[in-house]
């Protein structure tokens, strides 16, 4: 019979490349994680695995094996959700990941919210960017995640995951009636990498140029800040944007950030990712929005 652990290696690996980057998601050493893979090879009685030198790519086998992986994994999922709600309420520790406006805004009510309708649960919140979210819950490093999408910016899809819509907010521009009058300015971005970096670089190119990001900050209360002092201009969501330091000018867009609770997939009916939700959405509804 196949081996869940070892199935999960399999997916892991055919979502992070190779066998060192699947070692450090699961604190194994790459000779554990070898050794586990090599063994589902045997139970499965073919190759999954192509070795050349240091490489290792799957095989024909591999990704087929993979798929039916993600169902399997996605039962156990839904079997482990069944029985919580058959023990009983939400209990126990609940890992929630989440983005920095939401860890300052929504979170504290939220979570004052849960704990009062849920005393047995223990939340333990980790700030993470949402392009690190699928990786950690997959990794069960997370069990539920606040996560965004941006107008043009894709939306980032993991057949292991699934997503529920929160709410949707628009964006604004600092201290400019438009982004096309802002091409000559210097710009305040999110590090590279980051999904509000790249929707800022996206939404110049819609209006025509290409943006001259002179600072990198990810935190919005300090992008505001630094437009404040006239150290540049920048494109903020309006959960950022609720109490703005004086000398911030915000020009509404026809833009949009969209907030989703994600979780794995099959994972969603278990009671404390259901209170959770609950949580966000309560505390949404009272947001100044």
């Amino acid at each position: 019979m196949l081996d869940p652990r070892k199935l999960h290696l399999l997916r892991e690996l055919s979502r992070r490349g190779t066998i060192a980057a699947v070692a450090e998601a699961v604190t194994f050493t790459p000779s554990a994680v070898s050794q586990q893979l090599s063994a589902l090879e045997k139970e499965a009685g073919v190759p999954l695995l192509e070795r050349t030198g240091r490489t290792v790519t799957l095989t024909p086998a591999g990704y087929l094996l993979v798929e039916h992986a993600q169902a399997v994994l996605e039962e156990l999922e839904r079997a482990a959700a069944a029985l919580a709600a058959v023990r009983g309420g939400p209990a126990g520790p609940l890992r929630i990941g989440a983005f920095p406006t939401a860890t300052r805004v929504l979170l504290p009510p939220a979570l004052a919210g849960l704990t009062g309708a849920h005393p047995g649960l223990v939340p333990m919140v980790s700030e993470i960017d949402p392009a690190d979210v699928s990786a950690a819950l997959r990794a069960g490093e997370l069990d539920v995640a606040l996560v965004h999408e941006y107008d043009f910016v894709p939306p980032v899809t993991d057949p292991s995951l699934e997503t529920e819509a929160l709410f949707s907010e628009p964006m604004y521009l600092t201290n400019r009636p438009a982004i096309a009058e802002a091409a000559g300015d210097p710009w305040i971005a999110g590090k590279p990498g980051t999904l509000c970096h790249t929707m800022t670089i996206r939404a110049c190119q819609a209006a025509g140029f290409e943006p001259l990001v002179r600072h990198h900050v990810d935190d919005f209360d300090t992008v505001l800040a630094f437009a404040a002092a006239g150290h540049g201009v920048a494109l903020v969501p309006q959960l950022a944007a609720l109490a703005p330091p004086p000398g911030v000018g915000l020009t509404p867009l026809p833009l949009s950030r969209r907030t989703l609770a994600a979780f794995r997939r099959g994972y969603g009916d278990h009671p404390a990712i259901r209170a959770a939700v609950a949580a966000f959405r309560t505390a949404i509804d009272r947001l100044p929005l």
